[in-house]
């Protein structure tokens, strides 16, 4: 089938909802991605964060293989052994308490969203002492507010929509959840400000991706957590996007030694299957009883035996040590760009999830480094290009990559 033929048949049938380049991609083998016709791409955005171990890897591919010739779904009305495996690996690099798998870092969201909802409502009726009866006859206002950031992204469902600190996203699907207060990010007073007697939880991105890659300040995480405890609230740390390695440590929030009581997981998890995570501990881990949430899908043996391969992969091959040494080279690297380009304004983040800020739109950059220097890259916001390859890349990925993208600035 030829390119032509593929994107009628993708226009003819497909929603319309994203903007695609012009590209096929058939297939990839460690950070190389290649079309039907053969072009050969050296990627640095790992499917938007998704595919951590890159393309081809050996033992994952065993690991679903395996698992798909025996059993690829059942429900979770029964045990399941990979399920199991995963969450006992996952609760132990993270130090959290419970996991529930879903199907996407979206769902993760809508799961944490609903701990902190359902341990507000606990501490009402605990409050009340008479149970739910007693609060529904004399009318109690149950609403549980929630903090959230501006610029941020949690994801594109209308539980998530509701908390993503961005007009562009969320506007045409107004109205959404009530009881959500924006805050900005990386200051203290601002969120202090939005606390109230409802306030039930605060929710933010350790690294915020989407909105042009800002970590988080430790005073400031440090702050929030502190909030948090004074007021009894959930501190929910979203990291779809920042976790999974990506940081240099497993999840970001490690290297401050803030720990939330609810975390979201997904993308580098799977490495490709569709399967996210919300993970609580302490208080919020008994939040929510059976009944209370569900899928149909989510944990099911294909992906969880995904999951487990990674996560067995990053242990043996130390991915997190790894992504320090070779993040720290592309530190380096896009700081001699920012140094040497006035084009260039900024840089900013940390590992494998690093971007440069430009004084000018960066989509033609993007497009022009796809087409013309067969450079997958993406944007993060008008001025900014993101960096998340897959965290298998070495620094001769990072010269190629820094090689290819300096003809197209030079170009400008």
């Amino acid at each position: 089938m030829t390119f032509a033929e593929l994107k009628a048949l993708d226009e003819t049938y497909v929603m319309h909802t994203y903007g695609r380049f012009p590209v096929d991609i058939d297939h990839g083998q460690g950070a190389t991605l290649y079309s039907l016709s053969g072009r050969k791409y050296i990627d640095f955005t790992s499917g938007i964060g998704v595919n951590s171990l890159g393309y081809g890897n050996p033992k994952w591919m065993a690991a679903i293989t395996e698992q798909i010739g025996k059993l690829g779904h059942i429900s979770n009305l029964f045990y399941n052994q990979p399920s199991i495996s995963a969450g006992e690996k996952l609760l132990k690099v993270s130090g959290m308490d419970k996991v529930f798998f879903t199907n996407s870092g979206t769902e993760a969201i809508e799961g944490a969203l609903k701990i902190a909802k359902r341990y507000h409502y606990n501490k009402l009726h605990e409050t009340m002492g008479d149970g739910c009866d007693g609060c529904e006859e004399k009318e109690v206002d149950m609403t549980g507010e929630i903090i959230a950031m501006n610029h941020s992204f949690h994801g594109r469902s209308i539980g998530a929509l509701s908390v993503t600190g961005n007009a562009h996203y969320r506007t045409p699907f107004n109205p959404l959840l009530p009881g959500v207060r924006f805050a900005n990010f990386n200051d203290l007073d601002s969120v202090k400000a939005q606390i109230t007697d409802k306030t039930c939880a605060i929710i933010m991105e350790t690294i915020q991706g989407e909105g042009g890659i800002y970590p988080a300040t430790e005073e400031f995480l440090k702050g929030v957590r502190a909030l948090c405890d004074e007021h009894d609230l959930l501190l929910i740390l979203d990291e779809i996007q920042c976790g999974m390695g990506r940081s240099g440590e497993m999840f970001a929030w490690q290297k401050y030694g803030v720990k939330p009581d609810v975390m979201t997981v997904a993308k580098a998890l799977g490495n490709g299957v569709p399967i996210g995570a919300f993970l609580a501990c302490g208080k919020a881990a008994t939040a929510m009883v059976p009944g209370d949430h569900g899928t149909t899908y989510g944990g099911n043996p294909l992906v969880t035996a995904a999951a487990d391969a990674v996560l067995d992969i990053f242990e043996k091959r130390h991915i997190a040590d790894h992504v320090k040494e070779v993040g720290a080279y592309l530190y380096e690297k896009l700081e001699g760009l920012k140094d040497k380009y006035d084009v260039v304004k900024d840089h900013r983040g940390v590992g494998l999830i690093q971007g440069l800020e430009f004084t000018v739109p960066v989509g033609p950059i993007v497009s022009k480094a796809l087409l013309e220097q067969k450079l997958v890259l993406i944007s993060a916001g008008a001025n900014i290009i993101r960096f998340v390859p897959p965290l298998i890349i070495e620094k001769s990925d990072v010269d190629e990559m820094v090689k290819r993208l300096e003809v197209v600035i030079k170009e400008m």
